[in-house]
């Protein structure tokens, strides 16, 4: 049962990434009573979002999401109604620690429906996120053996991917079993400032590299489906408020360009980067492109900021950041994004989601 409009609290979860920063300064803006839930004390892409004035209202909640009793206190102490629930290890943490990533990504998910479920009656329906990295290798659309392919064909490229798929089964499993609604969305190719972790963070590392005068190679090409991540925010929220009753999971839109077309949208927002920016041929192990019908049908129409719009937004907000040093120049998100974006070999997939 949805919350009655004007008695919304929404809890965010993962509110330090880069999606969550950014849902958190949605509703914010909006005035509207949110909780920020992170096990992390270290809260610098909010602090990059906004300022301290419009930070100083927010209040945060360290917790441990694989921790049922404390998630259940959580949401009873500040009387939540909404739950956009993104904490997650991501790709190459869940590589590294098979076990930690299973409690994260998968108990704490559980432990969120659960004590969603537990409190129907006051619950919007439970918003998480999931990922483009469900998909196996064949891309949906595409044939193995004369079969359509779809998410569930195939085995995910990854142990995150694999964590992705169950929470998605679970859901379905919660709604039938539980009657707790959900919707599940599943990011591509998120960028914009607070992005500088992971395989696909590298679009914005290039755009920061730019922006410092520096060189930078993004380690794939291809083509890919770029989302800009306050548009992603904004989609989660409008899924809270959808009032959906039903389990659901869909692909968020996005705008599928080639690597070539994110260099020559660079270099027309900062012509004296130009040059500075190369790719490597490779394309990722994924989808190209995902369709996003089934969202726009279930919570309706989502704006989506074009691309020369978005990284100029970026690029502005980065001169911004720099210029009051709260953001160092292509620093450890360049470092970063060498670690982890080479393009993956067979088998491997992205390092996706926040």
């Amino acid at each position: 049962m949805t919350a009655p409009v004007g008695h919304e609290r929404f809890l965010v979860t993962g509110a330090h990434g880069c999606i969550g920063a950014w849902v958190v300064r949605q509703l914010l803006a909006e005035h509207a009573d949110v909780v920020a839930l992170d096990v992390s004390d270290d809260a610098h892409r909010l602090r990059l979002l906004m300022t301290p004035d419009e930070l100083a209202g927010l209040r945060s909640v360290r917790t441990d999401i694989t921790d049922l009793d404390a998630v259940e206190r959580t949401l009873d102490e500040h009387e939540i109604t909404n739950i956009i629930h993104l904490a997650a290890l991501q790709v190459p943490f869940c590589q590294a620690d098979p076990a930690l990533g299973a409690r994260v990504n998968v108990v704490g998910t559980i432990n969120m429906m659960e004590a969603a479920a537990r409190r129907l009656a006051r619950m919007a329906p439970l918003v998480y996120a999931s990922s483009i990295a469900v998909y196996s290798e064949l891309s949906p659309g595409q044939t193995a053996g004369g079969e359509r392919a779809d998410a569930h064909q195939g085995v995910p490229g990854t142990l995150y991917g694999v964590y992705k798929r169950a929470n998605e089964g679970a859901a379905v499993r919660y709604w039938q079993d539980r009657g707790l609604p959900s919707i599940g969305l599943r990011p591509h190719t998120v960028y914009g400032p607070g992005r500088d972790q992971g395989l696909t963070s590298a679009p914005t590392v290039a755009i920061l590299a730019a922006v410092s005068g520096n060189r930078f190679e993004v380690s794939y090409g291809g083509r890919l489906q770029l989302q800009y991540a306050p548009d992603v925010a904004r989609a989660f929220v409008q899924a809270s408020r959808s009032g959906a009753e039903a389990a659901s999971v869909h692909n968020l839109k996005g705008q599928t360009v080639h690597m070539a077309d994110v260099v020559d949208a660079i270099e027309a927002a900062i012509p004296d980067a130009a040059g500075l920016i190369s790719f490597k041929p490779a394309g990722l192990a994924f989808p190209q492109e995902v369709d996003s019908g089934s969202l726009t049908a279930t919570i309706g129409n989502l704006k989506e900021t074009p691309l020369a719009s978005g990284i100029g937004d970026s690029v502005a907000r980065f001169r911004a950041l720099l210029a009051a040093d709260l953001l160092a120049p292509a620093g450890e998100q360049a470092r970063d994004a060498a670690a982890h974006a080479s393009p993956a070999p067979s088998g491997i997939g992205p390092a996706q989601a926040d």
